[in-house]
């Protein structure tokens, strides 16, 4: 029950007036973000990625939380074949560092495949246009733990390595479930490599 009503407080946080998500063709604002990979920091830079290929950026509302693990499960069983048409992936949460550090080392998760990083302030959420809504009073991960954090809508960008995007991928706009991110970025950078 706990966690159908955490599924729940996550949807509504993340379905509230929907901004314009960053639209094909746009320039993705470049970020530099701490984060996490295999459970150990990581800084992530999206320019620096873009100069070794496409890069997938998918924001999630929060670690430890049934759709946002799912996604990070399907990322981490895919990583090898992103790697292969020559695409990185970055995961980018409210989460603290320490959330992250957890969440990308579990192999239930992230499984050190591919690295997490923290949007604390949200500031880059909200370069990529995308509606954050405030911590809830009550609100708790898988584990029991109190999410207190923001949570920022599920989007996923392809990004090319002139820093367009290419794609953009929206579970409240497109009605896609956290695994269809997954599938649907891989296909459009399998093309990429074609």
């Amino acid at each position: 029950m706990r966690k159908l009503i955490l599924a729940g407080l996550i949807a509504a946080a993340c379905a509230g007036p929907a901004l314009a998500a960053l639209q094909p063709g746009e320039a993705a604002p470049d970020f530099t973000l701490k984060g996490s990979l295999g459970g150990k920091d990581f800084t992530f830079n999206l320019k620096s990625a873009l100069s070794k290929g496409p890069v997938v950026v998918y924001f999630f509302p929060s670690a430890f939380t049934s759709g946002c693990d799912a996604q990070a499960h399907a990322f981490a069983e895919d990583a090898d074949k992103f790697a292969a048409a020559g695409a990185s992936i970055i995961g980018v949460s409210a989460d603290s560092v320490e959330r992250l550090h957890q969440f990308s080392a579990d192999p239930n998760f992230c499984a050190g495949k591919f690295p997490v990083a923290s949007d604390a302030d949200t500031r880059t959420a909200q370069t990529y246009k995308l509606n954050v809504s405030p911590a809830r009073s009550g609100a708790k991960d898988n584990k029991g733990q109190a999410l207190d954090h923001a949570f920022i809508e599920r989007v996923t960008y392809v990004i090319g390595r002139d820093g367009k995007v290419l794609a953009t991928m929206s579970s409240a706009q497109d009605k896609l479930s956290p695994v269809d991110h997954v599938e649907k970025s891989l296909a459009m950078v399998q093309t990429l490599k074609k």
